[in-house]
């Protein structure tokens, strides 16, 4: 019940001790078990912790902030920003196992994410925009971008030089790509990687349009990252 979560300076102080427990499990190696915090050892129950208080925290909203000083609001927010920046980070890598390891890690779009899948030797990547954004150049007839021995392990993008595959712009329009380049309302990037099920439909529909492009073969680490 929110009346009997947290009293203000508690929420405070959990919510800075969370991020340093947070920050040390997702750095942790066998060297830093010996360092780190017995609170912070066990990564299933940090997460479930984690996850059960956020969500009291956003279902109980302003009854459970409306006690907070500017300070403490401030204290939490920053916890959070710190939080959130490292826990981004550390999902960017979910496409690390990808084939061909010479190929550079492609740029995540801002508002969108990546669908990737290894083939072969090669490796393919979807960008995909977030509903409300569109893509910055015309690419309906381009599903995908990508890095093989042919293109001497440089992605073939759209943008000259670089890792960068797409930019999604705001707007109420989506006419630059095709109907799948786009997450469905309400079901942002985010939204999809945190369902296994959602997920696993955004994969499976960019390796079925792989081999209606002639792309045959086994596909391997599939992945989607989130901008």
């Amino acid at each position: 019940m929110c009346h009997s979560f947290l009293t203000s300076e508690a929420m405070a102080l959990k919510g800075l001790l969370i991020w340093i427990c947070s920050l040390a499990v997702l750095s942790s190696s066998a060297a830093a078990d010996e360092t780190v915090p017995r609170k912070c050892s066990s990564q299933t129950q940090l997460m479930e912790r984690l996850s059960a208080d956020l969500k009291v925290a956003v279902e109980c909203g302003d009854n459970l902030t409306s006690a907070w000083s500017e300070q403490q609001t401030a204290a939490v927010l920053l916890s959070m920003r710190n939080l959130a920046d490292s826990l981004h980070k550390h999902q960017l890598k979910g496409c690390q196992s990808a084939e061909p390891k010479q190929c550079p890690e492609a740029e995540v779009p801002s508002n969108g994410g990546l669908a990737c899948v290894s083939v072969g030797n090669n490796t393919y990547c979807k960008p995909l925009c977030n509903d409300g954004y569109d893509f910055g150049f015309i690419r309906r007839s381009r599903l995908f971008d990508k890095c093989t021995e042919q293109t001497r392990y440089k992605w073939d993008t759209q943008y000259v030089g670089g890792n960068k595959l797409a930019v999604c712009n705001e707007t109420p329009i989506r006419i630059s790509g095709a109907k799948t380049a786009y997450f469905p309302k309400h079901q942002d990037c985010l939204t999809t990687k945190s369902n296994s099920e959602l997920q696993r439909s955004i994969i499976e529909t960019f390796t079925a349009e792989l081999k209606s492009e002639g792309i045959q073969g086994e596909s391997q680490h599939g992945c989607l990252v989130c901008g």
